[in-house]
């Protein structure tokens, strides 16, 4: 199975995606964590990358393309695996459909995780981190024990600068506008599946599988 999942900050999907990981049995892609393994292993792609991004400069897409073509290839992926934070360009999904092709993979299902605006506007304004272990709280729904205090590590809690509610605003804007067109190209080739990301964790996860055709295990 080849899926990708595409979900606004906030929408839940970090945490959807580690859960299907563990009911599906395949690998999560990020291609941010590939890019950052091959640099620090050094690696010939790694190496590639690490001259643009030293630069300032954004790494080419033939390049994203060829360090997912090398990392699917592992033996955990035999049995397909999830892209997250990839393709986030038409040009992307359009060499991301030719490798495919050319490996003889398919992808299977495009979830989109949808949710009123105004509810991520205060899922993430009201978002808490961690700064020591990055466990996160809300200031509604999810106190610490002790105020500004981790409840796992007992590190300093706070407020990220960019979820403070202007900067979220913004944050959702371009999110919108820069995958709405990608969203487009996978909905023409009849892959994207809304998901309805509003609700409990378990409700929502009942819906991605439904949506994939796959029942709870």
């Amino acid at each position: 199975m080849v899926i990708a999942l595409f979900g606004p900050p906030g929408s839940g999907k970090g945490t959807q995606a580690k859960a299907l990981v563990k009911h599906l049995r395949i690998p999560q892609l990020s291609t941010g964590d590939m890019l950052r393994e091959s640099i620090k292993q050094g690696t010939p792609l790694g190496v590639k990358a690490k001259g643009f991004m030293d630069k300032g400069d954004l790494v080419p897409d033939s390049l994203m393309i060829d360090l997912i073509k090398d990392r699917i290839t592992g033996p955990d992926c035999k049995n397909g695996f999830m892209l997250d934070g990839f393709p986030r360009t038409v040009a992307q999904a359009e060499a991301l459909d030719q490798m495919f092709l050319q490996s003889g993979l398919k992808m299977e299902s495009v979830l989109s995780f949808q949710v009123n605006k105004l509810e991520l506007v205060d899922r993430l304004s009201g978002r808490l981190v961690c700064t020591n272990c990055g466990a996160s709280y809300h200031e509604k729904t999810k106190m610490t024990q002790m105020p500004n205090i981790c409840d796992i590590c007992q590190g300093p809690v706070v407020k990220r600068d960019d979820d403070k509610s202007e900067v979220v605003e913004a944050r959702l804007t371009t999110f919108k506008e820069s995958t709405a067109p990608v969203e487009e190209f996978y909905r023409s080739k009849g892959v994207l599946k809304e998901i309805n990301a509003e609700g409990s964790e378990q409700e929502v996860f009942q819906r991605i599988l439904a949506a994939i055709g796959r029942g709870a295990k």
